[in-house]
């Protein structure tokens, strides 16, 4: 029996490579390297350890799974194939070509099985760390001492040397060492080959050193062939209950390939139809056939359907038990893990007055942000090292530390890239709704964590506070000038920079009910006047509004988002009262919601038949033709800032209502 069994092993794991090599090799591109290497500790990982259901591949209490380095696709689709994801031979046939549930690097959306997008290297580390952290604070709030646990499972992430060099990773490695997310494992695919040749050309660092430093459990698998050694290691890093683990699994690249193995050239192209042959023979397989899965291999593997229905049906007899006993906290379970907003979740939001005086965007994100977390236990979030700054603590929820995962309040320390991904993850593993701050000119460190986010079209809030040259004294260093564009850039990411602290307010609303799209909120760190905004809440939604309007045909229309808006009102009175010049004031904070708003309600804001159009931003001035026209004109800043007194900066560089006045002046007069 035993050696029937090690027979079956060791055909499916080649069944595996030879799926991998036959998809890369007829779609003429990809990397079939990675996935010869990794297939025994992949197909361990499948077979012995997940905790997973194919046919219902969202069961909330399933083990995660992450290919973070998703060159290697090829390897997960051969593997949901065989274990009955409902993937089928066609589409390995299909990889990489348009259309299919194959792309070339995992897309979560279109793969069932696929739990996030991954490619850009240390992205899915760094997803994984968030789905780990999302496991621990659901089972730390729900989970009862006395009752089996509604909440326990592991995640489980695969990576390689190339994940391990980008900065994004190990700010994720360090912080998930700091939290001891011990069902986190991370299996490291030790190869030693990058695209560019052997890993000693740049990488000679003592990889188990280093993260036993970070206070992570390190377990070495000299063999990657020795499935019975990989289990082992595997096994020991779910033992490793008060750490993560890192399972380092030295692997050969192209295994079997008698003139690739162990060479960059089978890293990103096919291994061509004559080694293929070759490496077939090696293994022992049928040379003459292509995506030939032997019928036991597949028989063995769809086992894992009746396994998967079997976890699933003995967590619900758990949960059917927690619900008749605890059915308050069993509603409250299911609101946390699908993200839905409890009724009230926004009863008390501030309405802020004029004559309270002028509040800062950011000061007013904190009260609206602890407002709505009192009521919406599925808000969690923090900052980079700026909480005070950024205003994201919630006062009434503790901190989420080793052994205090119930904790809402996250320090992410200062590790921007990371924490972007991180939230990423967090939502992913179960619709927790995460929130993250940080100063507007450090959102460049998360640019890629966002743009993957928009990819997903995951409704997670980043909080961008500082957010212009009225920074001040700090500088052009941290002066954000050409951020906004850069945001605005990015397809799928709402940017909502608002005007005051009602504005603020209903972004966070706006935010909190989008569904298919990450916001980055853009906040003042200078206090900016409370406006009269009566009846504007309806217009909000659609990203822009007249928040004054001429009465009549304008003269002239000024445009302006943000700290920049009260100083247009200001000239556009000054405009009327002394030069009899009827000027419109258009609020725009959001140009992605503007562009998603009816086309008559487009007309209605900036009608075509006014062409005077002066628009006002304290950033560079990219974008904004599209709004005043190829006539119209801009005050924006198209160099750096500058160290002084934020004021200061601001009346230099001209955003004073005297210049946007004498501005105007000269446009209209032309």
């Amino acid at each position: 029996m035993a050696e029937a069994r090690k027979k079956i092993d060791q055909l499916t794991v080649d069944t595996i490579r030879t799926l991998c090599m036959d998809a890369v090799q007829k779609a003429n591109s990809g990397h079939p390297g990675a996935p010869m290497g990794l297939a025994p500790a992949a197909y361990v990982l499948f077979k012995q350890f997940l905790k997973h259901n194919p046919k219902n591949p969202s069961w909330i209490d399933r083990d995660r799974f992450v290919l973070s380095g998703g060159h290697a696709s090829s390897l997960l689709y051969s593997l949901l194939y065989l274990f009955g994801y409902g993937l089928e031979i066609e589409d390995l046939k299909n990889f990489r070509q348009w259309g299919s549930r194959t792309p070339g690097h995992p897309e979560y959306g279109d793969t069932p099985g696929v739990e996030t997008t991954t490619g850009p290297l240390g992205q899915g580390i760094a997803n994984a760390v968030g789905m780990a952290i999302a496991e621990r604070h659901l089972a730390a709030r729900f989970n009862r001492e006395e009752e089996e646990e509604l909440i326990d499972h592991h995640t489980y992430a695969m990576c390689g040397d190339g994940d391990l060099m980008e900065g994004v990773a190990m700010e994720a490695v360090s912080m998930a060492g700091h939290l001891g997310l011990g069902k986190l494992i991370l299996i490291y695919d030790d190869n030693a080959i990058t695209i560019e040749g052997g890993t000693e050309i740049a990488f000679t660092e003592n990889v188990q050193a280093k993260f036993e430093a970070m206070n992570w459990h390190v377990v070495e698998v000299a063999d990657g062939n020795d499935l019975e050694e990989i289990q082992k290691a595997i096994q020991a890093g779910k033992d490793a209950v008060a750490r993560p683990t890192l399972v380092k699994v030295s692997t050969h690249i192209a295994y079997g390939s008698p003139n690739k193995q162990d060479t960059s050239g089978a890293h990103g192209s096919p291994l061509g139809e004559e080694e293929i042959r070759l490496v077939k023979e090696f293994y022992g397989v049928p040379s003459d056939k292509t995506f030939y899965v032997p019928d036991e291999v597949l028989e063995d593997c769809r086992k894992a359907l009746n396994f998967g229905n079997g976890f699933e049906d003995s967590w619900q007899e758990i949960f059917d038990k927690y619900r008749s006993q605890y059915p308050d906290l069993a509603t409250q379970f299911v609101d946390a893990i699908s993200g839905f907003l409890t009724q009230g979740w926004d009863a008390k939001i501030p309405v802020f007055k004029v004559e309270d005086g002028p509040v800062a965007t950011r000061a007013a994100s904190g009260k609206v942000l602890n407002a709505i977390a009192d009521n919406l236990p599925v808000l969690m979030g923090g900052s980079a090292d700026l909480a005070p700054s950024n205003k994201t603590y919630l006062d009434n929820a503790s901190v989420f530390q080793k052994d205090a995962w119930e904790g809402r309040n996250i320090r992410f320390g200062v590790r921007e890239h990371a924490m972007g991904a991180i939230m990423s993850g967090m939502y992913l593993h179960s619709g927790i709704r995460p929130y993250g701050g940080t100063f507007l000119v450090f959102a460049d460190y998360m640019r890629g964590a966002i743009r993957v986010a928009s990819l997903m079209k995951l409704p997670i809030i980043y909080v961008f506070t500082h957010d212009s040259v009225a920074v001040g004294e700090d500088g052009p260093t941290h002066q954000p000038v050409e951020h906004l564009a850069s945001l605005r850039a990015i397809p799928g990411l709402t940017v909502i920079r608002p005007a005051d602290a009602n504005e603020t307010a209903m972004g966070w609303k706006q935010a909190l009910t989008t569904v298919d799209s990450p916001t980055a909120l853009i906040l003042s760190r200078q206090k900016l006047p409370t406006l009269d905004m009566s009846n504007k809440d309806g217009e909000f939604q659609y990203g822009a509004y007249t928040i004054k309007d001429a009465g009549k045909k304008a003269d002239l229309l000024l445009l302006a988002s943000g700290s920049e808006v009260h100083i247009c009102l200001e000239a556009a009175l000054i405009l009327e009262r002394e030069h009899n010049i009827a000027a419109s004031v258009v609020s725009m904070p959001s140009w992605e919601l503007f562009e998603r708003a009816p086309a008559p309600y487009r007309e209605r804001i900036l009608p075509s038949d006014v062409t005077k159009r002066l628009a006002v931003e304290a950033g560079i001035t990219m974008g904004w033709h599209k709004y005043v026209g190829i006539n119209g004109k801009i005050i924006g800043i198209d160099r750096f800032g500058a160290s002084a007194p934020g004021g200061t900066v601001l009346r230099e560089y001209g955003f004073s209502p005297e210049n946007i006045v004498k501005n105007a002046l000269d446009f209209v007069k032309k």
